[in-house]
């Protein structure tokens, strides 16, 4: 069985995220969503709260598992036994960050390779920061999150800016 591990913030999840995760789970035996920590990041949502989120939105996904981890990339997927990391790519600027970590992941891990796919033009430009910064605006969110998690995100969102906790 072919196991993928498709880690992230997730913070929250977008509809760019999604697309990678359905692309992926129709290539790989088992896809693992991973929540992981970013320690550069401040979230919105709590870690048990995004894999709530990332649980509903891939409900209809039978091979798509979402689990949670703070330990390093390569040791978690060796644990799993998972032999891929899939990374979804937006821009150049994205490629140099993803390839560095997939060489330090294959450094630790030799088992363990890096599968790159490219967002679908639609989200090119779509991130969890920016749809955070819209979420501030009232803008309609129906093209850039899961509808599942709309409510969630705008009751954050609503909750972060009235306690003057701007994100």
């Amino acid at each position: 069985m072919k196991v993928a591990i498709y880690p992230g913030s997730f913070d929250p999840i977008t509809s760019g995220h999604l697309n990678i995760i359905r692309r992926a789970a129709n290539i790989f035996d088992k896809l693992i969503v991973c929540v992981m920590v970013n320690s550069g990041k401040y979230p919105l949502f709590t870690q048990q709260e995004r894999v709530d989120m990332i649980r509903r939105v891939v409900k209809d996904l039978p091979n798509v598992e979402v689990d949670a981890s703070d330990e390093l990339l390569a040791e978690y997927a060796r644990r799993k036994g998972s032999c891929v990391i899939v990374k979804g790519l937006r821009a150049g600027s994205d490629f140099e960050n993803e390839f560095q970590m997939a060489l330090i992941n294959h450094k630790i891990n030799p088992g363990l390779d890096t599968m790159f796919l490219t967002a679908e033009h639609q989200y090119m430009y779509l991130s969890s920061s920016t749809v955070k910064e819209l979420g501030k605006y009232n803008v309609d969110l129906s093209d850039f999150l899961p509808e599942e998690i709309i409510p969630d995100f705008k009751n954050r969102i609503a909750d972060a800016t009235q306690g003057g906790n701007r994100k």
